[in-house]
């Protein structure tokens, strides 16, 4: 029974180590295949963005390629005709109030040996700092008009300035666009300035009416100071009247009163002292 067990226990002891043995390879082998599947997830996610980093440079420089292509050709429709030459002239000077009309008069000359077709006329204020910034575009005037070589064409053109941008600086940009026989459009920079845009003087302001309102009140306080003053002045002029009774007894009824009471209210007759010593002397003798 002894043998049996320690016999029991000699194999227990050899096939533990082996199984511990054997667990470690199956672990280890399954770390290194998931290491394995991750660093192969790794490589196609880098070659994936490498990809996308590689689409989004064609379409960057594709984009750069567009707008420098916009760009050229922005710059070839700006282009104006050596043999065109044009002229500017504000009919009220070169003020621009808010709210009102401005008007002008372009003025076109063809110089060269072929007619011009000249197309619109257009306005606009723009940021100052960068003139590619549209603060107000303005409607473009349609003219159709084919000015012969040699020769001369005008055209008038109004806009309003809003009443918001008053006070403020923008930079005013007037374009003439025309083509010629062939069909090639040009464009002339008429006028390219900054400007202000000033307030409007007609009318009343909220200043202007506190300002009145003021003047108003001064000039009504001074009234009633004056007022006050004169009339004090001829309170004092003016003699105050007493009221007193009736001092003499026919300003009175008096019919109601016996005629006894009458008598005895009447006084004695006044005798001088001369007339008393007389008669006190008679009285004695």
């Amino acid at each position: 029974m002894f043998g049996f067990g320690s016999k029991l226990l000699l194999l227990f002891l050899l096939a533990f180590p082996c199984g511990l043995i054997s667990v470690g390879q199956v672990y280890a082998e399954s770390d290194s295949a998931e290491d394995t599947a991750e660093d192969a997830d790794a490589a196609v996610d880098e070659e994936e963005d490498e990809d996308e980093m590689v689409v989004e440079e064609d379409q960057i420089q594709n984009l750069d390629g567009g707008e420098d292509d916009a760009d050229e050709a922005a710059e070839k429709l700006v282009t104006s005709h050596p043999d065109a030459d044009t002229t500017i002239i504000f009919t009220a000077g070169e003020e621009f109030p808010a709210d009102e009309i401005v008007r002008f008069l372009v003025g076109f000359t063809n110089k060269g040996g072929q007619a011009f077709t000249v197309q619109s006329l257009e306005a606009s204020f723009r940021y100052p700092q960068d003139f590619q910034f549209y603060i107000q575009n303005f409607t473009a005037l349609p003219l159709n008009t084919v000015v012969q070589p040699q020769a001369q064409a005008s055209f008038e053109y109004s806009f309003i300035p809003a009443q918001p941008m008053a006070g403020r600086p923008f930079g005013l940009v007037i374009l003439l666009n025309y083509v010629d026989p062939e069909g090639n459009m040009f464009q002339s920079a008429i006028y390219n300035q900054t400007v202000t845009i000033t307030e409007r003087e007609e009318g009343l302001d909220g200043e202007t009416m506190f300002m009145y309102v003021f003047l108003g009140g001064l000039v009504v306080l001074l009234l009633f100071g004056m007022y006050q003053v004169l009339e004090t002045r001829t309170r004092k002029r003016i003699p105050v009247k007493i009221e007193k009774g009736t001092t003499g007894v026919n300003d009175v009824d008096i019919s109601w009163i016996p005629q006894e009471t009458l008598n005895a209210m009447k006084p004695s007759p006044k005798t001088s002292p001369r007339k008393r010593t007389k008669r006190a002397a008679g009285v004695d003798q």
